[in-house]
């Protein structure tokens, strides 16, 4: 039986296929284009800010700091470009400055041995905190035209009926995907997540894969806190929160294991497009902000328990 369970991307992408169907039966315009545009945008923005939390999760760690950094680099973003700093440089220059703080949280775990769980929640914290200071709890400015063309819902990328951020976000995974395929940085990320031991004794340092791979899961959470300041049209120090649940959910539905080692970021893709449908088939049918997060709970654990039977996870338990 085991061998004819479909694999996490699969599995994910045909729930996901499942709650389209059950979704335009229930719903009325559910299937329309617009409403596919809709969670197109929203999916792509998920899977984005899930790009860093897979690394983690791979290697074993997680990253609660991402909702935290997306806050940060909204808000940041929106500041220096009222302030009139180019966007040409603001861009490069939020990103940096997450993936300092990023770096930080790799580091930090990696030597003290202390889970980043712990880390990466008090640093960030601390980095919104200084968020709110910075800015007195009332940020400033927005996004420039172009970037909120780029993820406009209403947009479209030369022929294709979707926003460039879709065509962009499906470059990205191939790149994140070639990334930990094809590449020494990958092979280590793998060995790291699957038996550290075994990876020291083949020289493997985990103080400079745990640095550069918290700070690449800062610098996508940077890069989606910028896209949505274009999304909204106005900066929010807490608009990262829904992403703490949401990023972990996406990679736990694409079928890598919270252990380390096993899964991939196809899956978490797959993992992001099914959540927002059935967020979006949930709340369509008018269930209240609690009950949708209690739903999505428990398919969260009916799915971790699947794939918690793998003989992978039990032999490690």
């Amino acid at each position: 039986m085991s061998r004819l369970r479909p694999s996490g991307p699969v599995a994910a992408l045909l729930i996901a296929l499942l709650v389209h169907l059950a979704g335009m039966l229930l719903i009325k315009g559910f299937g329309t284009t617009f409403g596919i545009r809709a969670m197109l945008v929203l999916a792509s923005l998920l899977a984005i800010a899930s790009i860093g939390q897979t690394l983690a999760i791979l290697l074993g760690g997680i990253d609660l700091s991402i909702p935290f950094v997306i806050g940060f680099a909204n808000v940041a973003a929106a500041q220096l470009y009222a302030q009139g700093v180019p966007f040409a440089l603001v861009l490069p220059g939020v990103i940096l400055a997450a993936m300092a703080v990023g770096a930080l949280n790799g580091a930090l775990s990696a030597v003290l041995a202390v889970h980043p769980l712990i880390i990466t929640l008090g640093i960030g914290t601390a980095l919104q905190g200084a968020v709110q200071l910075w800015t007195r709890g009332f940020p400033t400015g927005g996004a420039p035209s172009w970037v909120q063309q780029f993820v406009s819902i209403g947009g479209r990328f030369g022929p294709l009926p979707v926003p460039p951020l879709v065509p962009f976000t499906a470059l990205l995974a191939l790149l994140v995907v070639l990334l930990l395929s094809g590449t020494v940085y990958g092979r280590r990320l793998y060995a790291l997540g699957s038996n550290p031991r075994a990876a020291r004794l083949a020289l493997v340092n985990p103080v400079r894969v745990w640095t550069v791979t918290f700070a690449l899961s800062a610098g996508f959470a940077a890069l989606a806190g910028i896209l949505l300041l274009g999304f909204s049209g106005s900066a929010y120090a807490a608009v990262g929160a829904p992403y703490l649940f949401q990023t972990i959910a996406a990679v736990v539905i694409g079928g890598t294991v919270l252990i380390g080692g096993r899964g991939g970021y196809l899956g978490t893709v797959a993992g992001a497009i099914c959540l927002i449908e059935l967020t979006t088939v949930l709340v369509g049918l008018g269930l209240q902000p609690p009950l949708v997060q209690a739903t999505l709970g428990i398919a969260i654990v009916v799915l971790v328990s699947i794939y918690g039977r793998e003989a992978h996870v039990r032999d490690l338990i």
